[in-house]
């Protein structure tokens, strides 16, 4: 019995120890798993603007087109929401329940300004006065360089000349600057790039433009959204429904469009895809032009329309503008 008892105990402590190695040993895989883990995730965090945690405040814009900019200036790190979705008339749009919520939560507002957003000018006013950040983008632009409007106002679309948009990226710039001044070095730099490609873009519109004789240069509309990208690229511009969408076309508008596309045989106008369409249907039938491509005029197009980014926005209207016009249509009347 006692052989027995030792040898039983000599077999329990054997398997004691190796229970307590291979615990051991697990344990510490688990530490070094969960350390190399704690690792991982705070080198994800320091990754972000060379070392420094992501700035942690929100952007609201009005438009699609200023959002996207302020994206491109802020960076992937900024929340950017937008209350005007794709195919929206920013003329008519009055804010929504949940959009005041996204008023009262955004830590900066950028907005056009030149009366776009008609229905909502109070609540910017109001916004800024109670100290907190609402800029509009396109306050710096030198009004010598803006068109005028009817009641002493501004044309408000100058985002159609990317000369212009290249001053409403400016002011975004600053204003994140101001919000943020440790990251004013990243801003910039993004910034930087993108002016670079507005560059680009505007060297593609004026080597497109040029495929179409200066008298073929007409273009009709279905409202004036396009007049500072006549002024810039050489277009003769009517909008049949005038420079608002909140009135509509009249009788004479229709028919002096029918008459002005008869004399200079212009084959195509445009529709757009933020106003309703019965105004230049008509022109068309009348007229005998034909209608071309919808052209994105207040706002950007969906996802995957190739028009969801200003700069493709402004692609997608040229190449539709210029391929519509460049053959003049037989069936003018």
């Amino acid at each position: 019995m006692s052989l027995h008892s030792n040898s039983t105990r000599n077999l329990l402590n054997r398997l004691r120890t190796i229970s307590t190695t291979a615990l051991c040993s697990w344990s510490l895989m688990l530490l070094l798993a969960g350390g190399l883990s704690g690792c991982s995730s705070d080198a994800k965090t320091s990754e972000v603007a060379g070392g420094k945690s992501a700035p942690k405040y929100k952007i609201l814009a009005t438009t699609l087109m200023i959002a996207d900019a302020a994206q491109r200036i802020a960076g992937e790190e900024v929340q950017v929401e937008w209350l005007m979705g794709p195919g929206v008339d920013p003329h008519l749009y009055q804010p929504t329940a949940k959009d005041r919520i996204k008023l009262q939560s955004a830590d900066v507002i950028l907005y056009q300004g030149l009366h776009l957003e008609g229905k909502m000018v109070d609540t910017f006013e109001s916004i800024a006065k109670q100290g907190r950040t609402a800029v509009a983008v396109s306050r710096d632009i030198p009004e010598s360089e803006l068109l005028s409007w009817e009641g002493g106002l501004h044309d408000p679309h100058v985002w159609h000349d990317p000369k212009l948009w290249k001053q409403c990226v400016q002011t975004m710039l600053e204003t994140l600057i101001a919000q943020d001044p440790e990251y004013a070095s990243a801003y910039r730099e993004r910034a930087a790039a993108y002016v670079a490609e507005l560059d680009e873009l505007d060297a593609f519109c004026k080597q497109r433009v040029a495929e179409i004789p200066p008298e073929q240069r007409w273009l009709i509309t279905s409202h004036d959204a396009f007049h500072y990208y006549g002024r810039a690229y050489g277009f003769q511009v009517v909008g049949i429904q005038g420079i608002s969408t909140e009135s509509e076309a009249g009788l004479k508008a229709i028919t002096d469009a029918v008459d002005l596309i008869k004399t200079h045989k212009i084959g195509a106008i445009f529709p757009e895809t933020s106003v309703p369409q019965a105004a230049i249907n008509r022109v068309a039938h009348d007229s005998g032009a034909k209608l071309g491509p919808e052209l994105y005029s207040d706002a950007l197009g969906g996802v995957g329309s190739g028009a969801d980014t200003y700069v493709g926005m402004i692609q997608a209207n040229t190449n539709s503008v210029v391929d519509g016009l460049k053959t003049p249509s037989v069936s003018v009347k």
